[in-house]
């Protein structure tokens, strides 16, 4: 649930940010008659993402077993990607993420009524895309149960809360903070999703090595208990991995989070010309 839960916080409040800052501008701007076309746009997005995410979990629940492996392989090694790339993108943006979005709105108002809703479908359409493959990619190694739909639809509520709360100027978040520490965990739920897909890759047999672990802790780490639910479903660690998906993940963790940890390069300086 926590993962679904964390993904459902940090894409969801991305999102939120976004039409915070729309809606702020265009009641500031005294344009508030083109507030409906910016909730349509956002709705058009929102009903876009749960097709999408219908659709993955329609296509994958029709197809044979080597074919449903590979699926969700392909699916989890996707929105491993895609959460690396929002990770990054987000630290390096959000702190000019306001006055872009401002400008492109602004731009919009005067291009037309139907601009505005483009741009803000545009605007939270790819937060949703990234939500819904991030969740079905999350979700695979779930049992069949609702936990991980309850962890995500929290996690969006939350971001919801926590939006309209900035909006309001309720509440003070850090953002810098928040996307730093959500980051760390996102990478390490990345991790685990593309190590749950280089097991499907060897379960469809792609790839060799299934039965070939890495080590065997399933007397220390009870399939049964508590916390083993908690580390498999956050971070897909589990008692019997195999050498491949360990060094699947190493390969991936340690030089994602080496590079998001490292501090920005300073601007270089512009030698000065010498007459």
């Amino acid at each position: 649930m926590f993962a679904s839960y964390l993904i459902g916080l940090r894409e969801g409040l991305e999102a939120t940010l976004v039409v915070s800052i729309l809606v702020a501008f265009l009641v500031k701007s005294d344009r508030r008659d083109r507030l409906p076309l910016v909730w349509t746009g956002v709705a058009a997005a929102v009903a876009l993402s749960v097709a999408f995410g219908a659709l993955l979990s329609f296509t994958a629940a029709h197809l044979a077993f080597e074919q449903q492996e590979l699926f969700e392989a392909v699916a989890s090694i996707a929105a491993t990607v895609f959460v690396t790339w929002m990770i990054f993108w987000m630290r390096g943006a959000a702190r000019k993420i306001s006055s872009d979005l401002r400008a492109k709105l602004g731009e919009a108002l005067q291009v037309g009524s139907v601009a505005v809703a483009v741009m803000a479908f545009l605007s939270v359409v790819r937060e949703g895309l990234e939500t819904s493959l991030l969740f079905f990619a999350s979700a695979q190694g779930a049992a069949t149960t609702a936990t991980p739909l309850i962890g995500i639809t929290l996690g969006l509520l939350t971001s919801i809360l926590i939006g309209w709360g900035l909006y309001a100027s309720a509440i003070r978040v850090n953002l810098t903070k928040f996307f730093t520490w959500t980051g760390l965990l996102l990478i390490l739920v990345a991790g685990g999703i593309l190590k749950y897909g280089v097991h499907d890759l060897q379960e469809a047999g792609i790839l060799p090595g299934l039965n070939t672990l890495a080590f065997d802790i399933s007397g220390v780490l009870d399939p049964s208990a508590w916390y083993s639910a908690l580390l498999s479903g956050m971070f897909n660690i589990t008692a019997t991995p195999s050498v491949l998906e360990v060094t699947a993940w190493a390969a991936y963790v340690l030089p994602v989070m080496f590079l998001f940890l490292r501090p920005p390069a300073a601007p270089a300086k512009v030698a000065e010309s010498i007459s």
